[in-house]
């Protein structure tokens, strides 16, 4: 496939840049806080490797980082209304219906106990446990391409219970402890609510839990979620004898129950393992919405390392008939998320965040969905192979004019 040139990605980024800008003007009753805005927007597209205020700022031409730390700190404008204006940007976009809505998280790093959020907690950005904040995230992915749109900061208990320590914040009175799945259940809940199209969520064992689930039956949606190896299964009705933990039902199956399959393209070539389903039971849509019809079934996903044997558990909830195969691929969007989680840090500075507010946090994150979510509707619409080298390159060229 060609690529497109770079006037046409330049013009792409141009008309794109001034598009966002005015789909946020709304958001500011100031004139001087919309040019903020647009001048931390800049910054975050430009080429500076790190996002800090004073980089912004010397890339925007100011004297000092004031302007940029007040667009996150002293301005007066909801993030939550720019995160829906991401979200109806990226739908507009990328929309497509069989899209999956990924949930995962992502720590951002920090120093000290005053910045909201921070708690030595474990994430996976370190491999370990430190001190941090904790991200929840909800990416779109389509075969258009994926993005954020939307996002949440989760307070621990250490927090939560600390109404000083909350105050001091400016965390919004009445914000009250929500684990990490009943915040995935919030954005799939708003996400469901604002019409977006998708037919499938997936995510690792932190979301695959109960409520999700039952979350997701009553909405009719298919899912795709990591479990523990010692969550027990079982099956009924007409389906082959299954029952005991998923490890153990693993170990059981026929050589024959397994075949090789890829979960989609990753940097060296297709992603293969070897895979292996359980069908548990068929059940009709309208035992968890009267309104719904049709049968749904129950199941079991495996995934097998081809060269260690190392196994993963996912229980699915899917239309009957539905393939192992496509079953496989919607599991393999999962690779998107961390893809932007990467880039957005990489090149965006998602975790450059200066700010130890609440509404700091969530500003500087949603910014930050805002230019991606742009970027992802550029390299769909230039249709290119090989977007990322032509789009910061013309990045770079847009940036220094």
């Amino acid at each position: 496939m060609l690529s497109a040139s770079i006037e046409t990605t330049l013009e792409l980024w141009a008309s794109s840049l001034r598009d966002i800008k005015a789909r946020i003007q709304p958001l500011f009753t100031q004139q001087r806080v919309a040019a903020s805005a647009n001048l931390f927007l800049d910054g975050l597209l430009g080429d500076e490797r790190r996002k800090t205020g004073w980089m912004r700022a010397e890339a925007a031409g100011d004297p000092g980082p004031w302007r940029q730390q007040a667009i996150l700190g002293r301005g007066r404008w909801d993030a939550d209304d720019l995160r829906d204006v991401v979200r109806g940007y990226v739908v507009e976009h990328l929309a497509a219906d069989d899209a999956v809505l990924v949930i995962d998280e992502t720590g951002f790093l920090k120093q000290g106990r005053a910045t909201c959020g921070v708690g030595r907690q474990y994430t996976g950005s370190a491999g370990k446990i430190t001190n941090c904040q904790i991200g929840v995230f909800a990416a779109y992915v389509s075969r258009h391409g994926h993005a954020f749109i939307d996002r949440a900061l989760y307070l621990p208990k250490a927090w939560t219970g600390n109404a000083a320590r909350m105050a001091a914040a400016h965390v919004p009175d009445g914000t009250a402890f929500a684990t990490k799945p009943c915040l995935a259940i919030q954005m799939i809940e708003r996400a469901i609510a604002a019409a977006v199209p998708f037919a499938w969520v997936a995510a690792d064992s932190v979301y695959g839990v109960g409520d999700i689930e039952m979350a997701l039956r009553r909405a009719g949606r298919g899912y795709v979620l990591g479990v523990h190896a010692d969550r027990h299964f079982g099956s009924w009705a007409d389906k082959p004898p299954v029952a005991g933990q998923a490890e153990e039902i693993a170990r059981d199956l026929d050589p024959s129950a397994w075949q090789r399959l890829s979960a989609g393209d990753g940097t060296k070539g297709p992603r293969l393992h070897d895979w292996a389903y359980c069908e548990l039971a068929d059940l009709d849509a309208a035992e968890y919405d009267e309104a719904r019809a049709g049968v749904w079934t129950r199941g079991l996903l495996i995934r097998r390392n081809i060269a260690d044997a190392d196994m993963a558990f996912i229980s699915t909830w899917c239309p009957a008939g539905t393939t192992v195969k496509t079953l496989v691929e919607v599991e393999g969007h999962r690779w998107a998320i961390e893809d932007s989680f990467e880039t957005a840090k990489n090149e965006l500075g998602l975790d450059h965040n200066e700010t130890r507010s609440w509404h700091g946090w969530h500003r500087h994150v949603s910014l930050v969905m805002l230019a991606f979510a742009m970027m992802a509707a550029i390299r769909h619409q230039a249709n290119t192979s090989a977007p990322k080298k032509t789009i910061r390159m013309a990045a770079r060229m847009q940036h220094r004019r």
